[in-house]
């Protein structure tokens, strides 16, 4: 953990990690500091299970999608600045790991520059939850060594991910429609069109959704989808002989 020493007048900010959606994925320290919190700036995909571990603080949505402007995020950073100036403790709340597709290199160097003391609770990033939901592992011997996780979700104005990274198993957060282009990609560059890929939606929750198809499919598109997408693709991604637990909510 690093830790920063603040002005004696501000408050200490934790970035917590929420993880996937359900709160007994939160590990014990965020659930402590939660409870102890003054106030608390959290995300759209945060739970109202997981808010209410926080009941006694005061509660900000700054919920926010990939691609609005920059000026959301730098909303949020004042908001965080100004909160740091009169509360003792803060929390920002942010779904799956803060360090992993948060945003948090912004909030965490606007905080510095002000003296503001800062701790970083990680959590269980959406990927490794969806592995175990699926009883998928990300790596097996002799077939995948090497994952890669990435999102071609982009700000306005950014351009978007030209190459693919050359791995065994691919994670694309925020996958929705921006995975058909990759699929796309990846039988151009001359991936089996019968290369394992497996689709969870609302991982972790009640509603959870786990799809199991090709490459080809994914390229002929998702369908209507209600919850946040990860896309996992590769070899290692073909269903385990010997778990048949899944089968019963494949769709």
């Amino acid at each position: 953990m690093t830790q920063h020493t603040a002005a004696p007048e501000t408050g200490k900010v934790y970035l917590i990690g929420a993880g996937p959606g359900a709160a007994d994925l939160l590990t014990v320290r965020a659930v402590r500091i939660l409870a102890q919190a003054d106030v608390v700036l959290y995300d759209a995909l945060v739970t109202q299970e997981v808010l209410a571990l926080c009941a006694q603080a005061e509660q900000i949505a700054v919920g926010k999608r990939s691609g609005q402007r920059s000026t959301a995020q730098i909303a949020i950073n004042e908001l965080l600045i100004d909160c740091a100036r009169k509360y003792k403790l803060i929390v920002r709340l942010k779904g799956g790991d803060p360090m992993l597709f948060g945003r948090a290199d912004e909030e965490l160097t606007a905080l510095e520059s002000h003296g503001i003391a800062i701790e970083v609770i990680p959590g269980i990033t959406t990927a490794f939850a969806a592995a175990a939901s699926t009883l998928q592992p990300l790596t097996k011997r002799g077939i995948a060594r090497s994952i890669a996780f990435f999102t071609s979700a982009t700000a306005p104005g950014e351009p978007d991910l030209l190459t693919l990274p050359s791995t065994d198993t691919l994670i694309q957060y925020m996958g929705g429609r921006e995975a058909v282009v990759t699929a796309k990609k990846l039988l151009e560059q001359g991936r089996s069109p019968m290369l394992p890929v497996v689709i969870v939606e609302n991982c972790s929750l009640p509603n959870e959704r786990i799809s199991r198809m090709t490459l080809h499919d994914l390229e002929q598109g998702l369908g209507e989808r209600q919850g946040p997408v990860l896309v996992m693709i590769g070899a290692a991604m073909a269903e385990r002989e010997t778990s048949p637990y899944k089968k019963s909510r494949q769709s």
